[in-house]
């Protein structure tokens, strides 16, 4: 089995890292190159001494494509991102189990990149726009505490671009290999005065595993900090992205993969299934040091979005069915808002502390317009009008969190959020045969969260923690009632979660470290499908639902040279009660029971990954590594499932660092024994065409050129 491999990975590095613990004689000391993280406490703390389980995974070293995100995520236990290999959809990423079930985008996962949140305030969130090339760091925060960043937070991460460089930075890129891949990349980064920039732009190509998948991208990202005085900084991040072609290739019948897992279904070609995305986006952030104990954060941001979705609705389905939204999605997007926090930082009883306090709003105005993909005998191209609706939704929350240490060994932690969501959707399409399906739903939830940190030696610390949180219904699920109504599904509840943890941190040295945790998430009115009916998917709220598990990490310097990075997750996520499905299109009332206990679909049961790499500033590099993934469910049911898989890469190449120039030239093999696998499942697809399969044996090579002056 795929877990027990990896457990018996787990269990080697633990014991190495038992017996270099017990080696240790005095306590580590502390350098200023520990990683530092903010999105925990919103103030600059270590990971080792934060309540939480939160880690921090800096910019890779140059030889990898680093087009996706879940490229870096891999070393994190609680996280699984799937590349989909299918640019239309956007990656799959859930964290804890939650978020699992999104069959597009990025749902239950809170995101940001510098500050600027990239999930929409009704939950719905992407990553496309996650300019890799330009970054610093990405911070991933599991657990009760992602519940103070409000709606949709079953965990929480956050992208930061780098700042510039002194001296100056110039880097140039380019990597490519199977599947048609190119990524080219230039950047620039430096300081000029008060004033420091980091520019970036990249370009990336792939024609597709498998068969219609070609799909191209261009992203920008800059940022600039101008250093005001030795108190005040204003910091300008401006992002574009656009994909103007990414076939959608769909999913398979579990027939169709064993037959031929690079084929697709023929109504993606019939219908010419494709997305094309273009957003702009502009932040600004006024960092205010009022005294030596107070301070100021403001962001304001705005944004625009477009999307232009070509679907595989039958022709026959739009003709008889007056009130079918259409083949052809197209969706106009405004968005902006922004975040004011006030922070203080002193002493509370002769004991350091910390309180933040702030507010955020968030508005997205969208113009949702639908067509049939067809004219006459045509498909695949854009006919008569079916759906024009402006969709807004905003939120308003609340939050305060502080930091206490109560004593040389003890730190308590503690948050609460309130948080107000409104839904409005203004019906402009309106005929005998489609009525008014204007409305407005409003929900809101104060999530309160506390956790508590023993320094039980100054390598171990343990911690325990414990919240509610709360997830509303996106504009997807709220957009169809299931009785086939007029209006928004006003019926639909958000659902509310209690989760506890407790978990281990062990840091011997500063470049040693270990933590695991156990977790549990009590959910009641989950969001499941409830109808599926020419295209149109209705959802119902389940009463309750259960998440828990184990999470371990590991990761160490064997020696100079030698790095051992392990992570393991074993999840049982499960529908707690009982109900009715359907699990065929063109199904108008659930029918079919799904027994308690049935396993909530998209979620392993176990996954892990471990790597080992060799190499310094210079010279030779190498690295092998292994990523394992559990039997996967893919419908509500459980009649359907991916198997579970590990695959191996492997890495080398040589640096040389000379005069003013710094030159990496890298390869790398991926799936080295070409094992044919599910990459990720399309959780309850009316057609049953659950299964998109990554690729066999890859592999890539390239050159990144850093210059400084």
């Amino acid at each position: 089995m795929p877990s027990s491999s990896v457990r018996h990975l787990l269990a080697c590095g633990l014991t190495f890292f038992t017996l270099n613990a017990a080696a240790q004689s005095a306590p580590p000391a502390r350098t200023d190159l520990s990683p530092v993280v903010v999105t925990a406490t919103r103030t600059a703390q270590q990971p080792f001494d934060v309540a939480a389980a939160i880690d921090v995974v800096p910019s890779p070293p140059d030889g990898t494509l680093d087009v996706n995100l879940s490229e870096r995520l891999q070393s994190i236990p609680g996280v699984v991102a799937r590349d989909r290999q299918n640019y239309a959809q956007d990656e799959q990423v859930s964290i804890r189990g939650f978020g699992a079930r999104s069959t597009f985008g990025i749902r239950g996962v809170r995101l940001y990149t510098d500050g600027i949140p990239a999930t929409m305030p009704d939950g719905q969130g992407q990553v496309s726009h996650f300019n890799l090339d330009s970054s610093d760091r990405v911070e991933v925060l599991r657990g009760p505490f992602s519940a103070l960043y409000g709606n949709a937070s079953g965990g929480v991460i956050q992208l930061f671009t780098a700042d510039g460089t002194e001296p100056p930075e110039f880097r140039f890129g380019v990597a490519g290999g199977s599947q048609g891949n190119l990524r080219v990349s230039a950047n620039a980064r430096g300081v000029e005065g008060p004033v420091d920039y980091n520019i970036d732009i990249s370009h990336f190509r792939t024609s597709g595993y498998r068969d219609h998948s070609e799909a191209r991208r261009e992203s920008g990202n800059a940022k600039l900090g101008w250093q005001i005085n030795d108190d005040a900084k204003l910091t300008l991040v401006l992002n574009a992205l656009d994909v103007p072609h990414a076939q959608d290739p769909l999913g398979l019948t579990r027939a169709q993969y064993q037959a031929n897992p690079q084929q697709v279904a023929s109504v993606a070609d019939i219908y010419n299934t494709r997305k094309s995305t273009n957003q702009q986006q502009l932040g600004l952030i006024w960092d205010q040091q009022i005294n030596g104990s107070n301070s100021l954060r403001v962001m304001t941001y705005y944004g625009q979005r477009s999307v232009t979705q070509y679907l595989s609705i039958p022709k026959a389905t739009q003709l008889t069915q007056a009130g079918n939204s259409g083949g052809v999605v197209d969706l106009g997007n405004e968005y902006g808002g922004g975040d004011v926090r006030w922070i203080y930082h002193d002493t509370l009883a002769g004991r350091p502390f910390e309180l933040a306090v702030g507010t955020t709003y968030d508005n997205q105005n969208q113009h949702r317009q639908g067509y049939n993909n067809f004219v006459g005998d045509t498909l695949g191209v854009q006919g008569l009008l079916r759906r024009d609706e402006i969709d807004r939704v905003y939120d308003f929350d609340q939050y305060a969190q502080a930091t206490w240490r109560v004593a040389d060994d003890w730190t308590l932690m503690g948050g609460v959020r309130h948080s107000s969501v409104k839904f409005q959707s203004t019906d402009r399409f309106i005929n005998a045969g489609n009525p008014d399906d204007s409305g407005r739903v409003d929900y809101s939830a104060t999530t309160p969260v506390l956790g508590v940190l023993w320094r039980v030696t100054p390598i171990a610390h343990l911690y325990a923690n414990w919240g509610k949180g709360f997830e509303t219904p996106t504009f997807s699920e709220l957009g169809y009632r299931s009785d086939s109504g007029p209006g928004l599904a006003f019926n639909l509840l958000p659902s509310h979660s209690r989760s506890q943890e407790v978990g281990l941190k062990l840091q011997p040295a500063d470049d040693t470290h270990a933590d695991i945790a156990l977790f549990r998430a009590d959910s009641r009115d989950e969001l499941a499908v409830a109808t599926n009916v020419g295209g149109r998917t209705t959802y119902q709220n389940i009463p309750r639902s259960r998440r828990q598990g184990v999470e371990a990490s590991f990761d160490t310097k064997l020696s100079e040279r030698w790095k051992l990075v392990v992570a393991y997750t074993h999840l049982q996520a499960t529908f707690r009660s009982p109900f009715l499905t359907c699990v065929t299109a063109n199904c108008a009332a659930p029918n079919t029971p799904v027994p308690g206990g049935t396993r909530i679909p998209g979620v392993p049961r176990s996954n892990g990954y471990v790597a080992a790499r060799y190499g310094a500033e210079r010279g030779w590099q190498a690295g092998i590594d292994a990523s394992a993934m559990g039997a996967t469910s893919a419908n509500d049911l459980g009649t359907a499932a991916a198997p579970g898989y590990v695959v191996f890469g492997l890495s080398g190449g040589y640096i040389i660092e000379r005069d003013h120039w710094r030159i990496n030239t890298f390869a790398r093999v991926d799936n080295l024994a070409d094992r044919h696998t599910i990459g990720s499942v399309i959780v309850n697809d009316g057609n049953g065409r659950y299964y998109e399969p990554a690729p066999g044996r890859s592999f890539l090579a390239g050159v990144d050129l850093r210059w400084k002056p």
